[in-house]
């Protein structure tokens, strides 16, 4: 439920923040300047006998967000892949986020395999082993099928974790409503839609039928892609609660010790993800939402392997070339073209002035370029895009949300493999035949096409379409008969012309 009893949540969360010291470790960590610790903390302090004591042994920030709950630990797993906003200390602290928790027994485990798939465990593996990662949503097994003897990973939900997320994701309604309320200036933001749209991917994360199903499809669209692989899904074995997929053997791509004893270029590692990530969200529309270290291997031939299929993005055609032409256009350099394709996509109001966005948007991506890649901090150009937005009235588009987020973790995880690495520089070559591909002559060529096969579609239709709009024409009331009619027939004529023409051009073209 959604209501004022949320408030104890949000007080709980500033509480525990406090109680566990993360507040004063993550205020350190982000620079924060003295005012704004000074104020967090009057506020906060008086209530920190309020907070969750949390587990001592593990470090004050990851200690917190454990004892939070999973939303807030999935938001600790995003942090992980940003050493240059929290800093690298911080950022590798939080990285036991990603799938080092604390697991639930193996009795339990068991169990809820045994009532998702109705056979005991000892009838469908001959072995099966003790928690070999442990998420906020789920733990993994190590297993082996008894039929077939193929090493498998058994992925199974926590317990109850449904109902620990609602929880969550109803404070986090109340807190996102209570804010549209005090600041009307921030509704432009649209916080209620971003919750609304993380609630819709939790949901889709608890249900591991939609989890192997985004795994069939991801493996499906990148099955030729060069040094990328996808585990395959064992149907019949997986549920709603529990999912088995092929084992996936490989290093932690988030362990450079182990990375580098194996011989692998991490450099070329850290490209290779960039370059993975943008072909995926340009050329399939659908891509890994929840690219992190902790859901990537390194393979011994070097291939990168992915798992966790959790949260995947989907953006349509249209906004995937909109999405390629402002990349290319920061890429070229080219801000006049990046303001002009941002008011046509409708993202800024059109009673705007484009040529001062155009000089907006060089102040952003001019300090990028010819700047040592160690130096760039993705934190204040974030914090200066948001300054822009905020002035030329530009809305949160909810359908970027995803795209956005895995941007920024996907970035911070090619950094944590070489900071050398430059998304730009990655991103020219893939965005630049992304644009080559889809908008041209040959795309233009290959939309006329689809549009032909829809009218094709519809051909036999055309007679008896033709006729019911001459009908519904032709019935006003009597008396005006006389008037409506000839409009009507020259409609209707007009339209079989049309209708013939388009199935004429339909029967040329295929």
């Amino acid at each position: 439920m959604r209501g004022p009893h949320n408030i104890w949540r949000l007080i709980r969360t500033g509480a525990t923040m406090e109680r566990t010291g993360a507040m004063r470790e993550v205020m350190d960590a982000m620079e924060a300047p003295k005012a704004l610790r000074i104020v967090a903390r009057t506020v906060i302090w008086p209530f920190r006998w309020l907070g969750i004591k949390g587990d001592p042994s593990m470090p004050p920030v990851v200690r917190a967000l454990n004892a939070l709950g999973p939303a807030y630990i999935k938001f600790g797993q995003v942090l992980s892949t940003r050493p240059d906003v929290v800093g690298p200390d911080l950022a590798t602290e939080l990285r036991v986020l990603q799938d080092k928790l604390p697991p639930f027994s193996i009795e339990i485990a068991k169990k809820s395999v045994q009532d998702e798939l109705g056979l005991p465990v000892d009838e469908l593996f001959s072995e099966f082993s003790e928690p070999v990662a442990a998420a906020s949503i789920a733990q993994v097994h190590k297993a082996r099928i008894k039929e077939t003897g193929e090493e498998v990973a058994v992925k199974v939900l926590r317990p109850s974790i449904e109902r620990a997320f609602r929880k969550d994701i109803d404070a986090f309604y109340f807190a996102a409503d209570t804010i549209e309320f005090l600041s009307p200036a921030s509704r432009r933001l649209r916080p209620r839609d971003v919750i609304e749209h993380f609630d819709g991917v939790v949901a889709g994360e608890l249900d591991l039928r939609l989890e192997a199903a985004s795994a069939s499809e991801f493996a499906a669209n990148t099955a030729k892609d060069e040094g990328f692989r996808v585990p395959t899904v064992l149907w019949e074995h997986s549920g709603r609660r529990v999912m088995t997929l092929g084992w996936a053997e490989g290093d932690p791509l988030g362990d450079n010790d182990a990375l580098d004893r194996a011989g692998h270029n991490r450099h070329a590692l850290g490209s290779r993800v960039l370059s993975l990530f943008l072909r995926h969200a340009l050329r399939d529309g659908y891509f890994h939402a929840d690219m992190h270290q902790g859901n990537l291997k390194v393979a011994a031939n070097g291939d990168i392997i992915a798992y966790d299929f959790g949260i995947m993005g989907h953006i349509d055609e249209y906004t995937r070339r909109v999405y390629a032409e402002i990349l290319f256009g920061f890429i070229q350099r080219d801000y006049q073209r990046v303001a002009e394709v941002h008011f046509e996509a409708g993202y800024v109001p059109a009673d705007r002035n484009v040529d001062e966005f155009a000089r907006a948007l060089r102040a952003v991506g001019e300090p990028i370029f010819g700047m040592d890649a160690t130096r760039i901090s993705m934190g204040r150009l974030l914090s200066y895009l948001f300054e822009v937005t905020e002035r030329f009235g530009m809305e949160t588009r909810t359908e970027l949300i995803l795209l956005q987020r895995t941007m920024v973790v996907v970035e911070g995880v090619a950094r944590s493999l070489d900071p050398e690495v430059n998304i730009w520089d990655v991103a020219h070559p893939v965005v630049e035949g992304y644009i080559k591909e889809s908008i041209g002559p040959k795309a233009l060529g290959r939309d006329l096409m689809k549009t032909a096969r829809v009218l094709a579609r519809f051909g036999p239709r055309l007679p008896g379409l033709v006729e019911s709009a001459l009908i519904r024409q032709a019935t006003p009331v009597e008396e005006e008969n006389s008037r409506v009619w000839p409009v009507a027939l020259a409609g209707g004529l007009a339209g079989t012309v049309i209708g013939v023409a388009a199935v004429l051009i339909v029967l040329a073209l295929i």
